[in-house]
């Protein structure tokens, strides 16, 4: 047993400089996943883009070599300063890479706005890279030191003459650190450069990726203003009102960069950037603009008289659909934590409030039309949004009223309570849902049959979707609640099961539910809880063994496999219905033997295009997509 005094001073630990960053580098960079890696890259462009943005520099080159770990940025800045510190008494180019809170960011006048402000993002880069080399160009020399793991091998060398200025930094993550990681992803780091050059307009940035022989030119001199044109074409959303509302000035020594179009998506976007940083998490500045826009509006519709009858519209009506882009420079932001995912600084609150509401409500009353599209807009919202609550409260009464969960009466539920055990099955037709009943687990696996094909949520609005009886079904089984009322700790299967026929309608029933999910039950999917069972469409047998085959590819597969002199017995099931229960277990239903799909979300933008082509109201990109994949079609494959 430990002695009561056996704490001492003697077993203090303390970590100083890079130590403490190799030590812990969640603390600085996040994590060391892959997020971690991409952040080392993210501190060296931002670096380059404060000279961009102070009006130092007018190019930034990011360079992915061949090796897919080593990155370089360069930018035609000033270049870091190499003479020797006046207390440090070493070079100041050494101090600002191997020393934490040292940089030119500190208020002084180096700097008007910058995104590097801790003083900590160049040396964690050093300190977390197997080997880093710094090149400087100034005074007519180039200036060079080598780095490994955050020591230097000697002091600033001058290598010559040079023309121009700028800094030159070229560094490979350690793998001791980043073992777990995958390699530096060229598209992520492509899809941050091209929002670089948006929010620097003027700015070019180059990026040459070499592991996959191409070299990307990005320059915007629209900025923001053509940034939002892009986000809101590749989100497929349609604008409702025509001009877009822009701000770019200066709010009470801010320089603030907005830009506002209001769409028909069912909820707001707003992106936000603080010197060039992303503000994921957002934060005070945030705040403001969305006081200031639900203010603005309301104000149009007192002055107007346009308050709808029987309708009590919230901020949330008056913002729905909105879709921004709110850039901001400032000389002391506040942001929470290394990776600057938030911004604090109280005082922004008010000053974008009070000086954004004013001009939107001005452009307001200048475009009456326009304004009077968006309270439609808002009404619109406030209507669905009641539907859906009297919903929940009339769900929530009828079950407490009942004494039990209000549950559909096709459901077959399962007799265990805890979610983590429990999976949900959803089924297509009466048949297969008998079939699915019989076969089941009774302990652990429910089944809710469906009759046809549900509603295509991507061309409906919340009310309908409410109003269908098979998504209602649907909803009130899973318990979790819909859209703003979505709450993943009431889901009471954590494996939800689409088990549809091995056939084109059943791939389009998938398809209907999986929009549904994705678009009123997002979290669902993001957290893993959405599954495709993968149910054969054919039986092959040959003498004693079975084969099952999911698809066409894979019957021909396995019959491929097979001895020349085999022959085989084929059986193609017309649907799950048909399928004696045992087979429907042991096949599809059994843990120990089926194979499920799991539905997960990597690329949001992607996803929400592919949905908004295949289910949304325009036939055109339907019709593209057939065009170009009819080629690839297997004439036995399709049912017709």
């Amino acid at each position: 047993m430990a002695r009561a005094n056996s704490y001492t001073a003697a077993d203090i630990t303390v970590l100083e400089g890079i130590d403490a960053v190799r030590k812990r580098p969640g603390m600085y960079i996040g994590g060391t996943g892959a997020d971690g890696l991409h952040h080392l890259v993210w501190e060296i462009v931002d670096n380059a883009c404060d000279e961009a943005q102070n009006g130092h520099a007018s190019t930034v080159i990011v360079t992915l070599h061949k090796d897919g770990e080593t990155v370089t940025v360069e930018d035609n800045g000033r270049g870091i300063p190499v003479d020797k510190h006046p207390t440090q008494k070493r070079s100041a180019l050494e101090v600002i890479l191997t020393t934490l809170h040292a940089g030119g960011k500190f208020g002084n006048e180096s700097y008007e706005t910058a995104g590097g402000l801790h003083g900590v993002g160049a040396s964690a880069v050093n300190a977390l890279s197997s080997k880093l080399e710094a090149r400087v160009r100034r005074d007519g020399k180039e200036w060079v030191q080598e780095y490994r793991r955050g020591r230097p091998k000697g002091p600033v060398q001058a290598e010559g003459p040079a023309r121009g200025t700028g800094t030159k930094i070229t560094f490979t993550p350690d793998r001791d650190i980043f073992e777990d990681a995958a390699q530096l992803d060229p598209e992520r780091i492509l899809a941050r450069l091209e929002v670089k050059a948006f929010l620097h307009a003027g700015v070019k940035i180059t990026f040459k990726d070499q592991a996959n022989d191409a070299t990307h030119t990005l320059e915007h001199e629209g900025g923001i203003k053509d940034y939002l044109g892009v986000l809101i074409s590749r989100n497929e959303a349609q604008r409702i009102v025509e001009p877009s509302f822009t701000v770019d000035r200066d709010i009470e020594g801010v320089k603030l960069d907005l830009a506002v179009a209001w769409t028909d998506a069912p909820r707001e976007k707003v992106l936000s950037y603080v010197n060039g940083i992303s503000t994921e998490d957002g934060g005070t500045h945030e705040q403001g603009f969305r006081d200031a826009l639900a203010k603005a509006v309301r104000s149009f519709i007192d002055t107007h008289g346009l308050q709808p009858r029987g309708v009590q519209l919230v901020a949330e009506d008056l913002r729905e659909g909105v879709f921004a882009i709110l850039s901001i420079r400032m000389r002391e932001p506040q942001f929470q934590g290394q990776t600057k995912g938030r911004l604090n600084n109280p005082e922004l609150k008010g000053a974008i409030d009070g000086g954004v509401r004013p001009l939107l409500e001005q452009w307001l009353h200048e475009n009456r039309s326009v304004g009077e599209q968006i309270v439609a807009r808002a009404t619109q919202a406030a209507r669905a949004r009641i539907a859906s609550r009297q919903a929940e409260v009339h769900v929530r009464r009828k079950s407490a009223t009942s004494g039990r969960l209000n549950l559909p009466g096709k459901l077959a539920d399962c007799s265990a309570t805890d979610p983590d055990e429990c999976e949900l099955f959803i089924v297509e037709g009466q048949s297969a849902g008998g079939s699915a009943k019989s076969a089941r687990d009774r302990r652990t696996q429910a089944v809710l049959p469906l009759r046809g094909k549900v509603l295509n949520t991507e061309q409906a609005g919340l009310k309908k979707v409410l109003e269908n009886e098979e998504l209602s079904n649907v909803v009130l089984a899973l318990g979790c609640g819909i859209g703003d009322d979505f709450r993943l700790d009431r889901l009471r299967y954590h494996r939800v099961i689409l088990m549809m026929d091995a056939d084109s309608d059943g791939h389009h029933i998938a398809t209907l539910l999986l929009t549904f999910f994705y678009r009123y039950m997002t979290e669902l999917v993001e957290r893993g809880h959405v599954f495709l069972a993968l149910p054969p469409l054919y039986r092959i047998v040959v003498g004693k063994q079975t084969w099952w085959a999911v698809d066409e590819a894979d019957r021909k597969h396995i019959l491929a496999e097979l001895p020349h002199r085999s022959k085989p017995e084929i059986t193609r099931f017309k649907g799950l219905g048909e399928m004696p229960a045992q087979t429907l277990f042991e096949t599809t239903m059994d843990p120990a033997n089926r194979r499920l799909l799991q539905v997960t979300l990597e690329d949001p933008v992607i996803t929400h295009n592919t949905i908004v082509d295949l289910m949304g109201k325009d036939p055109a990109p339907r019709y593209r997509f057939i065009v170009d994949t009819a080629d690839k079609v297997e004439a036995e494959a399709l049912d017709v």
